[in-house]
């Protein structure tokens, strides 16, 4: 007997709160990848470390809200524990691989490439993992090509979310990536829970709702929402990862010490790169002066 599949059982408010809740652990995840270009210590694997479990996160705590809206109409659904908790270890494991290559290695071809793939890879086992954690009187089958076409999108989607870890900096252009990431691993879950059908044991027909699912899931919810909420209360508490920091790319000045000559100055683009270049009409220096008052010439004082 084939069941009656309905992803959104109540109505948007699965899907709404889902997408948010990828895009906090998206933005979480950018702004704490762009403090760890800050630093080349012990502390960059610190906030590697952390926005690789943001997202993380954010992704496997969006996957159960959706799935909270999923519902079979002839049979209750439950969830196994620990492949549920597994799926969870598996998508910060998978992240945090991609995450360190990029943020150790660069954003480089090959790097966006193995980093992308592998995060999303982790993604994609993540969802179907969770999927096969459900536990129904029935059997979940798969279509094969929407099943391909879901692991392109989060291959795409991981690739371009690391590439804005390294390369997108700011506050507003890091909002606009998080929410470009909550979209696209939204579609990934979606286009992933459009190959699902359910072929049901016996012909009898069961009254099954969602409210035995949203029971268990929501106790399940509840620890990685409380550490997405504590990592936000860290980045709204450091400015410098909220805001970015305009001299992030902007030498160090070195003091200067008596007896130490102070570095030869490079000039930069655009700027003269002798006295003969300078701009007419600006005052010339001492030594120069001196020479035009001494008949022209060349001073020996410096």
């Amino acid at each position: 007997m084939q069941g009656t599949v309905d992803g959104f059982s109540y109505g948007l408010i699965t899907p709404v709160a889902a997408f948010l809740m990828a895009c906090l652990g998206g933005a979480l995840g950018l702004r704490c990848t762009t403090r760890s270009l800050r630093h080349h210590d012990t502390f960059k694997a610190g906030w590697l470390a952390l926005g690789a479990t943001s997202i993380g996160t954010g992704i496997w705590t969006m996957h159960f809200i959706a799935m909270m809206g999923f519902s079979v109409e002839q049979a209750p659904i439950e969830y196994d524990r620990p492949i549920t908790f597994a799926s969870l270890g598996v998508a910060v494991l998978m992240v945090g691989i991609g995450i360190f290559i990029v943020g150790y290695r660069g954003a480089t071809a090959l790097t966006l490439v193995t980093g992308g793939t592998i995060t999303g890879l982790g993604v994609a086992t993540m969802h179907y993992l969770g999927m096969a954690g459900m536990r129904l009187q029935g059997r979940i089958e798969y279509d094969t090509l929407t099943v391909a076409l879901s692991v392109v999108i989060a291959v795409v989607a991981a690739t371009a979310a690391l590439w804005a870890a390294v390369s997108v900096h700011g506050f507003l252009a890091s909002l606009g990536a998080s929410l470009v990431m909550g979209g696209a691993v939204s579609g990934m879950h979606y286009t992933a829970m459009a190959a699902v059908s359910v072929h049901l044991h016996g012909t009898e027909a069961r009254t099954g709702t969602g409210d035995s699912a949203t029971s268990l899931l929501l106790p399940m919810l509840i620890g990685p929402a409380v550490f997405l909420i504590l990592a936000a209360v860290v980045v709204m508490f450091d400015p410098l990862l909220v805001m970015g920091d305009p001299d992030w790319q902007r030498p160090a000045r070195i003091p200067h010490r008596p007896g130490v000559p102070v570095p030869r100055h490079v000039p930069s683009y655009g700027e003269p790169a002798n006295w003969s270049a300078r701009p007419a009409g600006r005052p010339a220096g001492r030594a120069a002066r001196r020479s035009v008052a001494r008949g022209g010439h060349r001073s020996q004082d410096w």
